[in-house]
């Protein structure tokens, strides 16, 4: 593969890979794991409460994890529309993103 085809490669490979990604991908499993703990709490009979409070958590983490992803979204690949498809294929990905805000 020449180095020309090489770049292209890359740059398709990579297109959906933003440097938020690992971050967010922590978050995610932090909420798993803690999904998983309140499974555990349901289980033992905990208190109502405690369950809601600990689901409210994992709400919340889950939130802020989409809200990361959006924020990347918009600054990689909407805010770089002139580079590559185009204005109105970054409008078209907005609209098609901004159903999940």
């Amino acid at each position: 593969m020449d180095e020309v085809a090489s770049a292209a490669y890359i740059a398709r490979m990579s297109h959906y890979a933003h440097s938020s990604h690992p971050e967010i991908v922590k978050r995610l499993n932090r909420a798993a794991g803690h999904l998983r703990s309140i499974v555990t709490m349901i289980e033992d009979e905990r208190p109502c409460v405690d369950i809601a409070q600990q689901l409210h958590a994992v709400e919340n983490a889950i939130a802020s994890a989409k809200r990361a992803l959006v924020n990347d979204h918009i600054d990689h690949c909407l805010l770089h529309a002139e580079e590559g498809e185009g204005p109105k294929h970054a409008i078209d990905e907005f609209r098609a993103i901004s159903k999940y805000l």
